[in-house]
């Protein structure tokens, strides 16, 4: 068994969409970045390249490539997948988000079902995905930006 962790954080930014697990979430703001920069996909990303000794989502996907500008983080995960699935088995992820607006309850049932039919989970219990605030202090508590902390459990084929 392995384990890896993964953090990203982006800032909110107007003309942007906002996405997160792969679903756009109706707001006013988006996150800025050279993919779609959905924070809680780039995590899972980290933790599972992590877990797979694989380094992070930069080395693989460096963000002044244009073929990567606004990509879909999913699609990054799906390549991630592929990378690593030929030596490990994903078992679990577990993943929070902190923002303090949008409430983020009413789409966390779509973005675990999004994010198990991408890593080819076998049931919703192995993708866990909780939303947090930052209770008013520093960049995300002011609602300029959101972060992402997850943490993958491999085994190894």
């Amino acid at each position: 068994m392995r384990v890896g962790m993964g953090y990203d954080i982006h800032r909110l930014v107007p003309g942007r969409d906002l996405v997160l697990g792969g679903i756009k979430i109706p707001y006013h703001l988006g996150l800025l970045g050279h993919s779609d920069a959905d924070v809680l996909v780039h995590a899972i990303c980290d933790a599972l390249l992590g877990a797979a000794g694989e380094g992070d989502i930069g080395r693989h996907f460096p963000p002044g490539y244009a073929r990567y500008l606004n990509i879909s983080s999913m699609e990054l995960l799906k390549k991630v997948r592929e990378m690593i699935s030929p030596s490990f088995s994903i078992i679990n992820v577990d993943a929070v988000i902190i923002a303090e607006e949008p409430k983020l309850a009413p789409y966390i049932p779509m973005m675990r079902e999004n994010l198990k039919e991408c890593l080819g989970l076998k049931s919703l219990r192995d993708i866990s995905i909780k939303a947090t605030t930052n209770e008013g202090v520093g960049e995300i508590g002011r609602g300029q930006a959101v972060a992402a902390f997850a943490v993958a459990c491999l085994e190894e084929r």
